[in-house]
């Protein structure tokens, strides 16, 4: 059964509260107090949708106890992951239920105010987020909250939760070294020396941490509803360690590309069959670039955080990339790795130099120049390419590639000894623009990005 996604979209605040939820989480949180609150999402078992899958209720303990000046809440709506568009079509579907989980964690951690950040590209969903955030206020719903809608950059780093606060703060998208609970938003004391910074915006005095909590656009939609239905409601969808339903999205080689509603537990061969999976077969599913490679053995695999580890991948943000029998995945690892290297901040040098040195090297194997020294080259350098890491992109790259070269051997022998590509027919990268009526857009100005994050003129 569907709840996060309505039959027709929700687009006024009555027909929200026409809803047999909608309000409701609010004025059940008012009722039970931020402690409560906090028990019941913690009892839910609600997982962060974000990727990681954290416990939401023990994250929201996490903040709530800290002893900082400030509390803040960000919601996390950049969505750069390829191949993931969920958080877009929810909120185009119903901003109202995001908003109302905002206010709800905003209220349960004593946060003083609240940031949602969408990429500035994102203009259908900002309009959205801020007709519902304006709606709520006039109504008295969100009253005297304070929701901030924040237009970030395109860079897949916006979406890493130390960057995310860089970029409120009217910084570029660069991972901060400490996480949002030690060093939240705002935050007086010192990240890394003794360097003194300006006291917070619109203060007096001197203040220090600022513990910040980030949660997903997908994971606070949930949150209205377990609060109207109750736990055991919520518990019956899914599976004892990873309750819930989850948005997934699948495109790449299927018929009909699309977001699908599922329950947490269903088999990843039955989500891909809902796209209209490929006539050639499945090879091999990548969820975002995250995680290792999926291959048509490990279809059957529930869509759970544990049986997606057990399995020697991960649910990441149920984002799923297909391809079929006639790509080729060397070429797939090649443009996989080339995003990661052209993302790459390039604070830490063994990320940017490694990303850009694998990828060099699965370019010339792709492009049948390769040689076994090549190989070797990229074992050297997965082995280090995360030292010293601020962030996750590394161990992407890391994880990523090293389960290609496991997994599809042979593709790599073939180009190194056969030297032209067995399978020459062109592989899309799905960085999505926009994905509706079963038609996904990819972004084809994204070819021309550099590594410093600059782009070369559009051919004439």
């Amino acid at each position: 059964m569907a709840y996060l996604l309505p039959v027709d979209p929700i687009t006024t605040l009555d027909e929200y509260l026409a809803t047999d939820y909608g309000g409701i989480g609010i004025s059940t949180a008012m009722e039970l107090g931020e402690e409560k609150t906090i028990e019941i999402i913690a009892a839910a078992g609600l997982r962060g949708r974000g990727g990681g899958g954290f416990p939401t209720g023990r994250k929201w303990q996490g903040v709530a106890s800290q002893t900082g000046t400030n509390h803040y809440l960000v919601v996390n709506g950049a969505e750069g992951e390829p191949g993931t568009f969920k958080d877009r079509y929810l909120l185009r579907h119903n901003a109202y239920q995001v908003v109302e989980g905002m206010i709800i964690a905003a209220y349960a951690i004593g946060a003083m105010e609240a940031f949602i950040c969408l990429k500035a590209s994102f203009t259908e969903e900002i309009e959205a987020v801020t007709r519902a955030i304006a709606e709520m206020q006039e109504a008295g719903i969100c009253k005297d909250c304070a929701i901030r809608v924040v237009e970030g950059p395109e860079e897949y780093l916006f979406g890493e939760e130390k960057a995310m606060l860089e970029v409120i703060e009217g910084n570029s998208p660069l991972p901060r070294l400490l996480p949002p609970y030690e060093h939240g938003l705002f935050a007086t004391a010192p990240q890394t020396g003794w360097v003194a910074k300006d006291p917070e915006p619109g203060k007096a005095g001197r203040f220090y941490s600022n513990p910040t909590l980030v949660n997903n656009v997908e994971t606070l939609a949930n949150v209205p509803h377990i609060l109207a239905n109750g736990v055991g409601w919520y518990r019956e969808h899914g599976t004892q360690e990873s309750p819930g339903n989850v948005l997934a999205t699948i495109v790449g080689d299927v018929q009909s590309p699309g977001v699908f509603e599922v329950p947490l537990g269903t088999p990843l061969r039955e989500v891909i069959e809902m796209a209209g999976a490929p006539e050639a077969g499945v090879k091999a599913v990548m969820s975002g670039v995250a995680t290792p490679v999926i291959t048509e053995a490990m279809l059957d695999t529930p869509l759970t955080y544990e049986h997606m580890v057990a399995a020697g991948t991960g649910l990441g943000a149920a984002g799923f990339m297909v391809f079929d029998q006639t790509a080729c995945m060397v070429e797939v690892a090649r443009l996989a790795s080339h995003f990661l290297w052209i993302e790459s901040c390039g604070q830490c040098p063994p990320c940017k130099l490694g990303t850009e040195a694998i990828t060099d090297r699965l370019t010339r194997i792709e492009g049948g120049a390769g040689s076994i020294s090549d190989i070797t080259e990229i074992g050297g350098w997965l082995g280090k390419v995360n030292d010293g890491a601020r962030c996750y992109l590394a161990t992407e790259e890391q994880v990523m590639v090293a389960s290609m070269l496991r997994e599809f051997p042979e593709e790599f022998d073939a180009h190194i000894t056969g030297g032209a590509c067995p399978r020459p027919r062109e592989v899309k990268f799905p960085k999505l623009v926009d994905l509706r009526d079963g038609v996904a857009t990819y972004d084809e100005t994204y070819y021309l990005k550099q590594p410093d994050w600059t782009y070369l003129p559009l051919p004439s």
